[in-house]
């Protein structure tokens, strides 16, 4: 799965990912970081998602990042944001009251682009991902993150053999296999959701499970 990929489904307007409203599990777990009103928090893969502007709400200084420049300009432009626009290192950068968004290659994220972060909230970047690049993509974001940081993410779990990603499926076991060497992980909520989704039913799907999970420095 190539960039190009992304930046032709956001030019083809195929972007069935992205939510019409604030995501229920971050309103709901979002607390159990514990984290001060007033910290960072990063949002990867972040695209046009509603999240951003509610974890501004709670008074978060929010950063996110994503390749697809017409993802981050419509945005702004849909929620009519006045923000300032410039570049910084390999990303262009546009940056309103308490957010910033980086467009470009997360992989190009360097440690100075989310210090002080003590939050991430990851609900459809990790299972965007083939496993190749799961696996590259959190070996970078530990690399990355302070060591304070929590993470907020959900996966899906489903018969991969029965529907082609994304999304794609990232079991209990393969989230403590990417993650357990640094972090501590609490799975806080598993529920069947294939009846809500009947468009993963057509897909062919018999079985979809999504998962929310905590994970904090061991």
């Amino acid at each position: 799965m190539t960039p190009e990929f992304w930046l032709q489904n956001w030019q083809a307007h195929k972007i069935g990912f992205h939510q019409a409203e604030t995501n229920s599990y971050l309103r709901s777990f979002w607390q159990q970081l514990n984290l001060a009103n007033d910290s960072r928090v990063f949002v990867p893969l972040c695209g046009k998602s509603l999240d951003l502007l509610w974890l501004c709400q709670q008074g978060h200084s929010v950063i996110g990042v994503e390749l697809s420049p017409l993802a981050v300009s419509d945005f702004f432009a849909e929620h009519e944001l006045a923000h300032t626009q410039f570049a910084q290192d390999c990303f262009e950068c546009r940056e309103a009251e308490r957010l910033t968004l980086l467009q470009g290659d997360f992989f190009n994220l360097l440690p100075e682009h989310v210090e002080e972060v003590a939050g991430v909230f990851d609900r459809a970047s990790l299972v965007a991902l083939p496993i190749e690049l799961r696996q590259q993509y959190v070996q970078h974001l530990k690399r990355i993150l302070p060591d304070n940081a929590k993470i907020l993410l959900v996966s899906f779990e489903y018969d991969q053999a029965e529907m082609p990603g994304p999304p794609f499926s990232v079991t209990e076991a393969e989230v403590h296999a990417l993650y357990q060497d640094v972090y501590t992980i609490e799975c806080l909520l598993q529920q069947d959701i294939l009846k809500d989704n009947p468009q993963f039913r057509a897909r062919g799907l018999t079985r979809l499970q999504e998962k929310v999970f905590l994970l904090q420095h061991a």
